[in-house]
């Protein structure tokens, strides 16, 4: 037998904990699938990390960006293995995730002290809809413990801009954070600022195209992409204005590759017009096409980290 709860439920039950967030975003087809878990400090994340990059199961990737944990996992079920140490540390991992229609249920295990973190405090977390127990469930301790959340499906967009300012005024970093900042539906996961060639003649000061990522229920992503589309075109300096909108959990290798091609090389429309083609890449013309060089390049640079932001040989020891 087992038991559903509310957030509100396991928050009265086990008392109120420190997630601030759960979204799990999903790529059905690539079988791929991004979990998000937001705390109010970092030691249980970085102990939640190590935990379940050690107990593998569902998970193929852990990495910690201050007191967000994000989890890459595949779509489906494998076994969770917490080795010889989880008599003695505890243990939690992953052991399925499973899309049924637009939610999204992932099943945890957990061990001892571990347990609270999968048993108590994600489910919890804003974003939850329910999790499900077993009925003699018990966290902590000596117990063990599967617990199964259930969250709202996701995707992941990314919107890439260039050309929104003249050198007299604008800036489009700051035009992108403002816009994710104000946008009324979707959750703002980053923003990045891709360094492009500087040598290119059309620039206006420092050659970069900017990104922002969002977390969305497909349901409400016309909406958002409309109010995007419309930000940007309210507040653009510029009459070369292109967006570039991508989809999913993993950047294509051609995009990436003319990403890396326009830090040092002077890019045309056409070279970005057919990497969009062949990348899945949706381009939105605002005020102008020039800009789409730039945004194609702010998708296809986005997942690169400290790198999309370097030209080549910065980061060389």
């Amino acid at each position: 037998m087992s038991q559903i709860l509310s957030p509100d439920d396991i928050t009265r039950k086990y008392g109120k904990m420190f997630c601030r967030g759960v979204y799990t975003l999903v790529d059905e087809e690539n079988g791929k699938a991004m979990i998000i878990e937001e705390c109010s400090a970092k030691g249980p994340v970085e102990w939640d990390a190590a935990n379940r990059r050690r107990a593998g199961g569902a998970i193929t990737g852990v990495r910690v960006e201050g007191t967000t944990l994000i989890m890459d996992a595949i779509i489906g079920e494998r076994e969770v293995r917490f080795g010889p140490a989880s008599k003695d540390v505890g243990g939690q991992g992953l052991k399925a995730l499973k899309v049924e229609g637009d939610r999204v249920r992932t099943t945890w295990v957990g061990l001892a002290g571990a347990s609270v973190g999968i048993g108590a405090c994600m489910p919890q977390g804003p974003g939850t809809i329910e999790a499900v127990y077993p009925d003699d469930a018990k966290v902590g301790g000596a117990h063990r413990i599967e617990v199964s959340v259930v969250t709202p499906k996701m995707v992941r967009v990314i919107y890439a801009v260039d050309d929104t300012d003249t050198k007299e005024k604008g800036a489009s970093w700051v035009l992108m954070l403002k816009m994710a900042n104000s946008a009324p539906l979707g959750h703002y996961l980053e923003h990045k600022i891709v360094q492009l060639n500087p040598d290119v003649p059309e620039k206006t000061t420092n050659c970069v195209a900017v990104g922002v990522s969002f977390a969305v229920e497909p349901k409400d992503l016309d909406a958002l992409t409309d109010y995007v589309i419309n930000f940007v075109r309210e507040n653009t300096f510029s009459e070369n204005t292109t967006i570039a909108m991508y989809q999913g959990l993993s950047i294509p290798e051609e995009a990436r590759a003319y990403g890396l091609r326009a830090k040092k090389e002077i890019m045309k429309v056409e070279d970005a017009m057919k990497v969009a083609e062949a990348s899945g890449i949706r381009l939105i013309e605002v005020t102008g096409k020039r800009g789409t060089i730039g945004a194609v390049a702010g998708i296809g640079c986005f997942d690169m980290g400290l790198a999309a932001a370097a030209l080549p040989g910065d980061l060389d020891p």
